[in-house]
């Protein structure tokens, strides 16, 4: 199969191919970080604050007003949190990127600290994207709208549309395992941002909005070697892929160990997870040369969504067995928790199927 070469547009101007790129785009992040920050404090302290001082004598159409004042603010929280991780991301790629033009010891200390911080935010929001997809496909599976735990109750026999017994066992089983370790995660988030752990990151990202500790090549180095020493990872990570079987219907290989008790990650999965990490490093490394001025590469764009549609069916799938694997539970919720792994896993091989389709493509890119 043809290695597809990612070819950089050349029209940009070279003045921002210099140190002085690297060190204004870590600046506005470094920025971005610190204003996402400061709105995650506000917004999470006023719906906090909003929620304790309701009055007991409020009407209920106060009430009412308060209870969405309350909900907006922990919408922009939720925003502000995804931002801040947002922008931790790319200083951390970007620092990984170009690590040969900034202080070594420095950029060594800060990249695995802004990957846990990135890492520690994202679980809460992982946990409530997988339990709203499992659930969704349980209802896709069974024909049925509603939630698993509103047909819970139900042991007749369902009607045409409603969850069987087993899914909806499933359902709720799904629901108090995802449900408790998104609470535990959200504990975990909150105590990291309350940690000295986390203010010596926020430090050391202040210092970072003002000074950018450059080496002193820097300032005549040309960025576009080190761009392309980036994107040259990503097209050898992609062309060791196995896109021949990504391009056939059936992969058998995938069932190999499907019954193991070894609980570790699906062993094809990994170099996926990697392409995917590697092409968000080489979306960065052109951020950086080329500012928003960079055109959008739309065989890329689709090729990323297919490749986080694979983490996410992937992530989910291994919910699923880990459910299966709950003692004492009843032979339709085991059967039922079976059907919706193979379906995940399903979802897998139809997100490897885009990918290579959408690698394959010639290069489109819009203005």
């Amino acid at each position: 199969m043809a290695q597809q070469h990612l070819e950089p547009p050349t029209d940009s101007p070279a003045g921002l191919m210099s140190g002085d790129a690297l060190a204004g785009y870590l600046r506005a992040q470094a920025t971005e970080f610190l204003r996402s920050l400061r709105q995650h404090r506000e917004n999470g302290t006023d719906a906090g604050t909003t929620a304790r001082a309701k009055p007991r004598t409020e009407s209920r159409a106060e009430s009412r007003d308060v209870s969405r004042a309350g909900d907006n603010g922990s919408g922009e929280s939720v925003d502000a949190a995804r931002a801040l991780r947002r922008s931790a991301r790319r200083i951390s790629g970007t620092l990984h990127t170009f690590r040969p033009l900034l202080d070594a010891e420095w950029s060594e200390g800060m990249r695995p600290e802004l990957a846990w911080l990135s890492g520690t935010l994202a679980r809460e929001h992982a946990y409530a994207a997988r339990l709203e997809r499992l659930i969704g496909a349980l209802n896709r599976l069974s024909g049925a709208a509603g939630f698993p735990a509103q047909t819970a109750q139900d042991t007749g026999a369902p009607a045409k549309g409603s969850l069987t017994v087993g899914a909806a066992k499933a359902g709720a089983l799904l629901d108090r395992q995802l449900t408790l370790a998104r609470t535990r995660a959200h504990s975990a988030a909150l105590q990291a941002l309350g940690s000295s752990r986390f203010h010596a990151v926020a430090d050391s990202v202040a210092v970072l909005a003002s000074e950018v500790p450059l080496t002193p090549a820097a300032a005549t180095a040309d960025l576009r070697p080190l761009a392309a020493a980036a994107t040259d990872r990503l097209t050898d990570a992609v062309a060791a892929l196995p896109l021949v079987t990504a391009g056939h219907p059936y992969n058998a290989e995938a069932l190999v160990h499907g019954l193991s008790a070894d609980t570790a990650p699906h062993p094809q999965d990994a170099p996926w997870h990697q392409v995917r990490l590697l092409l968000r490093l080489h979306r960065y490394a052109c951020e950086v040369l080329y500012g928003e001025d960079a055109p959008i590469d739309v065989r890329l764009l689709r090729a990323g969504q297919a490749l986080n549609r694979h983490r996410d069916a992937a992530e989910a799938a291994a919910a699923a067995a880990s459910a299966a694997r709950t003692p004492r539970i009843a032979p339709a919720t085991a059967y039922a928790l079976g059907v919706l792994h193979a379906d995940q896993r399903h979802e897998v091989e139809a997100a490897r199927f885009a990918f290579q389709q959408n690698w394959q493509k010639e290069t489109v890119r819009t203005p």
